[in-house]
């Protein structure tokens, strides 16, 4: 019971997963688990129905039980499936904190083209899925031939809208092409270039992602940042600058952008090669939106509660830091923390030690 309390142990994986549990992927494993588990959670509904606390708990359940026995139901939870499959690859890339960026270009594309695939070929496929899963589970699945009852809209023929064209037409294409169009707002080709471009400054591996022409062409995309003069200028500091970092033992082994500018700096190289510099600024601030700035907008509904509405910026900025670098905090003994409170000025009284099993106390 302590493993099934506590979400541990084998009897969890194949429990339901509430959405949002999980920043990514959460409602990928709870329409796969769902479809998994499509009979007990079935049963537990129509029990829920008869034998619920009060009739509100009972009323939901068995509305949630019709559901269940709809075919449109079934379709919409396999479409959806099938998206989220296809999708999640890339949300799952997206979300690293060491990006390579030409791979997130890459998968980016053939995200892309696998969905538009699926558009033009996967209708025959789905529509197999769910007549299997309805034969299964003993769902009613209608003629696609046969004409909706009750409805006046028509097709482009003039003719009554039947099952499939419902199907077909107004939620498989439909939730595909909008799917399709999220990404081509979201990933634009010109975003996809700039991307590709700030690639090139990558430090890893001796800095094999170099690519002069591509960061000429970065430059040209800020032209308020860099004249014509400074074009030229950009061009012979560029062969000047790989040569001379890739020889310096002190670049090697970097593995981001801002590791290398702040090595720039310490070597006062961001003065001799100051417009390399100006690409790693502009680099370095360019506003994407990854899953780590995400974090930390979403980490200020926990700091800045109803209860602390008062806190000033700089508080706020120290708390956050602390939430969102966990993992880095969480290496830091306790022991080394209360010696720098105590070393910060006299007190009247010693802080004591705190043992390594009680300092949970804290």
């Amino acid at each position: 019971m302590g493993e099934v309390c506590t979400g541990k142990g084998k009897n969890q994986e194949m429990s339901l997963v509430r959405a949002g549990d999980t920043r990514w992927g959460s409602h990928l494993k709870t329409i796969h688990r769902l479809l998994d588990l499509w009979k007990p959670v079935k049963e537990v509904l129509i029990a829920l129905s008869r034998e619920g606390p009060d009739r509100k708990t009972k009323g939901t359940a068995l509305s949630m039980a019709e559901k269940m026995e709809n075919f449109e139901f079934v379709f919409i939870a396999h479409l959806m499936l099938n998206l989220l499959r296809k999708t999640n690859d890339l949300s799952q890339a997206l979300q690293l904190k060491n990006q390579n960026i030409c791979s997130a270009v890459r998968l980016i594309e053939d995200t892309k083209y696998d969905i538009k695939k699926y558009r033009d070929d996967g209708w025959e496929e789905l529509i197999k899925e769910v007549s299997i899963f309805c034969a299964q589970n003993e769902i009613h699945m209608p003629n696609m031939e046969d004409i909706i009852p009750g409805r006046v809209r028509r097709t482009i023929d003039d003719e009554p809208q039947t099952y499939l064209h419902r199907f077909r037409v107004d939620i498989f294409y439909q939730v595909v092409d909008l799917l399709l169009n999220e990404m081509n707002e979201r990933f634009t080709k010109s975003n996809s270039e700039l991307l590709t471009c700030i690639a090139c400054l990558d430090p890893r591996d001796s800095f094999q992602s170099f690519d002069r022409e591509k960061l000429l062409r970065l430059a040209e995309l800020y032209s308020e940042d860099f004249t014509q003069f400074d074009l030229g200028q950009l061009k012979i500091q560029l062969d000047r600058y790989i040569s001379n970092i890739r020889s310096n033992e002190a670049f090697s082994g970097l593995q981001d952008i801002g590791q290398l500018a702040k090595k720039m700096v310490h070597m006062k190289y961001h003065i001799t090669y100051a417009l390399v510099y100006r690409l790693l600024e502009l680099a370095l601030v360019l506003p994407v939106a990854t899953a780590t700035v995400e974090r930390s907008f979403s980490a200020m509904k926990f700091i800045k509660t109803d209860l602390r509405n008062k806190m000033g910026d700089m508080f706020l900025t120290d708390a956050l830091v602390c939430y969102v670098e966990k993992d880095i905090f969480d290496s830091v003994e306790i022991e080394a923390i209360l010696q720098r409170f105590q070393n910060m000025g006299p007190r009247r009284l010693q802080l004591p030690a705190v043992k390594k099993n009680n300092w949970c106390m804290l």
